[in-house]
């Protein structure tokens, strides 16, 4: 007996000729359960020392990829700590952290072709950094400096760049996901053999956006790899106060997506989902629904904290020491505490037992691929790296205040030059109360 027992038909006259739904009658009056499945299943590829459990399910990349996979992941680590110390020093407004995801960033980033196009929410800076974006520019664009692209006008970490097909993310949540599928269905009808991601947290999938996005995507056939990080939190919501369901993917196929539970920590798995999701969702201009399970780290210890910012602008309210606590295995963001609503020993489990890099770590030890003296090295080099590029972004003035008014038009109207004009005037007259010695000329 499945979910039904299915009433015996003497034609195909008597079954059911509704439109919408594929469906049998049935003669007993039974509710379908909520959880028609035990679970659905959680995909992976290597255990937590790096053993990969089925040799098909290996993808055999070559050993420059896994180590360009591995660097990416730690450099993300090394600048996530540099930049929430420097929020912490009062030297930036706001930042979010990428603690514990960074296999869900790198995974699937290497698994897409340079020119598909990405929709981030605000977790997804590997993606650009294995992208060759520049350091230079991160740091430029949390300090809103005058080598921010976005010329100073967004908070922190809202990256984007037109030559990486990285679209510049937005703060409120879910809004990337119907203009993903927009963007989709434009590309669908380019007839482009181009894929869209799109990234979001499991707390987005509770927007109305994210519903609306994945039924346009299914009804008009879009090529369009919706990824759903579900790090168990949203900001500090746990799931089980989100939904009563069995998570994200288990939404896919009521809304006619192909689904997919991950391993968000087995960077393999990751990849190999992500890969033959974006394959088809090209060659078949079909929908694909990937729902990593990961856990959001704190900021980590070890192996080279702490980070000891060079103090070349003093903090508004400097630490007497720097201490790393426990937090989604990172805080939802700098504006949060998650030691309010989370227990220490759930975060050291993921931090110590199941994190992203350590597991695959463990596989270039396995493969004799890297060495302690080889970690040593790459810490070092990249630690230099990133804070040569903080010490730069702190040094360059901020954009000049003019472009306020600038990218608004094509063609800028007459009220905004209008008031272009007001603020010259005001700052020509009161200039001394402002830090314009801060701003380019």
């Amino acid at each position: 007996r499945g979910f039904f027992s299915r009433q015996e038909l003497g034609s195909p006259e008597e079954k059911p000729q509704f439109p919408g739904a594929s469906a049998e009658f049935v003669d007993h009056l039974e509710f379908i359960q909520p959880n028609v499945l035990a679970g659905i299943p959680v995909y992976r590829v290597m255990d937590r020392q790096g053993h990969v459990l089925r040799p098909s399910e290996d993808p055999q990349l070559p050993k420059e990829q896994v180590l360009k996979l591995y660097k990416t992941m730690t450099l993300l680590n090394t600048m996530d700590r540099i930049l929430y110390e420097s929020q912490r020093q009062g030297r930036i407004s706001f930042y979010m952290t990428n603690y514990g995801e960074e296999g869900t960033h790198v995974g699937s980033a290497a698994a897409l072709e340079p020119s598909d196009l990405v929709f981030g929410q605000y977790r997804e800076a590997g993606v650009l950094l294995y992208r060759g974006y520049p350091l230079e520019l991160f740091m430029a664009q949390c300090y809103g400096n005058a080598n921010d692209p976005g010329k100073g006008r967004q908070m922190p970490v809202h990256y984007g760049c037109r030559e990486r097909h990285f679209v510049t993310i937005s703060s409120p949540l879910a809004t990337q996901i119907p203009q993903a599928v927009g963007a989709a269905y434009a590309i669908k009808r380019a007839d482009a053999s181009r894929a869209v991601v799109c990234y979001f947290g499991e707390g987005a999938a509770s927007e109305g956006d994210a519903h609306a996005g994945f039924n346009f995507a299914a009804t008009l056939e879009c090529p369009i790899v919706f990824f759903c990080r579900n790090n168990g939190y949203a900001i500090s919501t746990p799931t089980a106060e989100q939904y009563r369901g069995d998570g994200i993917a288990a939404r896919g196929p009521g809304y006619g997506l192909l689904s997919i539970r991950v391993d968000g920590n087995d960077v393999f798995a990751v990849f190999n989902a992500t890969r033959e999701a974006r394959r088809r969702a090209v060659a078949e201009n079909q929908p694909f629904l990937i729902e990593a399970m990961t856990y959001s780290n704190p900021q980590e210890s070890a192996p080279n904290s702490p980070t000891s910012l060079p103090q070349t602008r003093p903090p508004s309210a400097p630490p007497k020491s720097w201490e790393f606590r426990a937090f989604r295995i990172g805080h939802h963001s700098t504006s949060d505490d998650s030691s309010a609503y989370r227990s220490v020993d759930e975060v050291n489990y993921w931090d110590k037992q199941d994190h992203p890099i350590s597991r695959l770590r463990h596989y270039l030890d396995n493969r004799g691929w890297w060495d302690e003296q080889q970690e040593k090295s790459w810490r070092k080099s990249s630690r230099k790296m990133v804070l040569e590029a903080f010490e730069q972004a702190e040094k360059e003035p901020k954009p000049p205040p003019h472009l306020l008014f600038s990218d608004v038009y094509l063609e800028m109207p007459p009220r905004l030059q209008r008031q272009r004009e007001e603020l010259e005037r005001h700052l020509e007259t009161y200039g001394e109360h402002y830090p314009l010695q801060h701003f380019q000329k």
